[in-house]
């Protein structure tokens, strides 16, 4: 049971879509925050807004997927192959 744990734990999408996460939130606060400079510099488009939102859109389905679809069990060698010296 615990390799189970560990496996999923350090799936891939479990990384991946925390990171994204992580920092689509910090993106998008930043882009909630954003004065009338920054936007002066973006042409009047709310850049960090919008991609700190897709930023967290892509973490969520990440994370998404990988509840749908978790990783198999760890398979065990067999016996005989372990005990065997090469």
């Amino acid at each position: 049971m615990a390799e189970r744990k560990l496996a999923r734990l350090f799936d891939v999408r479990r990384v991946i879509g925390g990171l994204f996460v992580v920092y689509g939130l910090i993106v998008t606060l930043i882009g909630v925050l954003d004065g009338p400079s920054e936007l002066e510099k973006a042409q009047g488009v709310r850049i960090n807004l919008w991609m700190g939102l897709g930023m967290l859109a892509l973490g969520l389905l990440m994370l998404l997927w990988l509840r749908l679809n978790p990783p198999p069990d760890p398979v065990d060698p067999p016996a005989e192959t372990a005990d065997r010296e090469v």
